[in-house]
């Protein structure tokens, strides 16, 4: 459920944020999180990678059991929690062994409910278990690319692939992005759709909110020098001087395909995104 604020201030007026009703009152357990140096988009060299990051509030990092290897030992949800690295929610899970992680909170997952990992789960929401045992139709989320490695797909909020087929050893998978691609059918999932599926919905209202994201401004090539972008120049509202769209360094960007022709997992692919 999104939340609109009443338009006490101007910031206010359009701005909409998550309804965190569903969020237990506590703080993070401090066992399980660290913190994580900032780097502003910068790489090992200190140049600029990803432009238009910097700044933004202090944030503690919680580590999340994407493997979820505990085989067989049931675990209790303790708390659902919000996550400032991530769209979803997670939730603190306590094991029968007195261990305690964090994992990706599945939608509608409630304090107090019970989730398993093994290959024989039952085919409950939450449960995570191997992709040859859940039924076609079936919505999946925190899929492994390759058995043992832990969950690296469809980890946003809201997020799903659903189940087409099983066939030859692989699981046909529809991605968010319409992309249908062959997973091997030994890898684990977790059945269901992730938390906070509302979240693409939600309107920041003002420019501080990005800065608190440690998202700085962006500003068009249109309204630039020509020295300083490809579609810069010209009186008001110009139109671009360029046939095809390009990048600030004059790379072309605009349908150009960057995917690699050789990359070993098109033989995985079944049917391109559209």
């Amino acid at each position: 459920m999104i939340k609109k604020l009443n338009p006490r201030t101007p910031s206010t007026r359009s701005m909409t944020v998550a309804d965190y009703r569903v969020l237990s009152a506590v703080k993070p357990r401090k066992q399980l999180t660290e913190r994580l140096k900032k780097n502003a988009g910068r790489n090992n060299q200190g140049k600029i990678s990803m432009r238009h990051q910097g700044g933004g509030n202090k944030i503690v990092y919680r580590q999340i059991d994407f493997k979820q290897s505990k085989i067989g030992i049931p675990g209790k949800i303790e708390t659902i929690e919000y996550d400032p690295y991530r769209t979803a929610f997670i939730a603190l899970v306590l094991y029968a062994d007195g261990e305690r992680r964090y994992i990706l909170a599945p939608h509608t997952m409630k304090v107090g409910d019970r989730i398993l990992t093994d290959p024989n789960a039952p085919l409950e929401n939450g449960m995570r278990t191997v992709l040859k045992r859940i039924p076609v139709g079936a919505f999946v989320h925190n899929v492994e690319l390759q058995p043992g490695t832990g969950g690296q797909l469809i980890r946003s909020a809201g997020a799903s692939a659903q189940i087409l087929a099983h066939e030859d050893g692989y699981t046909h998978l529809k991605m968010p992005s319409g992309e249908i691609r062959k997973i091997l059918w030994d890898c684990y999932a977790s059945i269901g759709q992730i938390s906070n599926p509302e979240y693409n919905l939600v309107t920041l209202g003002k420019a501080g909110r990005s800065r608190w994201l440690n998202i700085r401004p962006t500003v068009r090539g249109s309204v630039m020098n020509p020295r300083d972008h490809p579609y810069g120049g010209g009186e008001g509202r110009q139109p671009r001087g360029t046939r095809k769209p390009k990048t600030k360094w004059g790379k072309i960007t605009g349908g150009h395909k960057t995917r690699r022709k050789n990359r070993y997992s098109n033989k995985l692919i079944v049917k391109r995104r559209k």
